[in-house]
């Protein structure tokens, strides 16, 4: 018998401010907070990751936040919900973010 695996991650929804949010690191869990199927996108430079849904523009989501890299440009805007979560290369799993990536994030989106 396994014990369930929950993470802290930052819940990015259209038209609202950030949220953390503790989820199950289970498949349908995670694709339950974006509304289908997962898509990673990694743009920040770090092990943190920007997971949303694969078809968010497709279905005509909500745009939510643009995606800018360093220099100010734009690189992206995301459609519906997405969650930012700790994701380094080393790891097969999503983990939690540390109090200092919830901050700074907190403060990008």
């Amino acid at each position: 018998m396994s014990d369930k695996v929950y993470i802290d991650v930052l819940l990015v929804q259209p038209l609202k401010p950030p949220e953390l949010v503790k989820v199950e690191d289970e498949l349908e869990p995670l694709q339950k907070l974006v509304g289908g199927d997962l898509e990673e996108y990694m743009p920040f430079g770090d092990d943190v990751a920007l997971i949303c849904n694969q078809e968010g523009k497709l279905r005509g989501e909500t745009l939510n936040r643009g995606i800018y890299d360093k220099d100010g440009e734009l690189l992206d805007v995301i459609a519906g919900n997405f969650f930012i979560c700790y994701a380094p290369i080393t790891s097969e799993n999503f983990l939690s973010l540390s109090e200092e990536q919830v901050k700074e994030y907190t403060e990008k989106f």
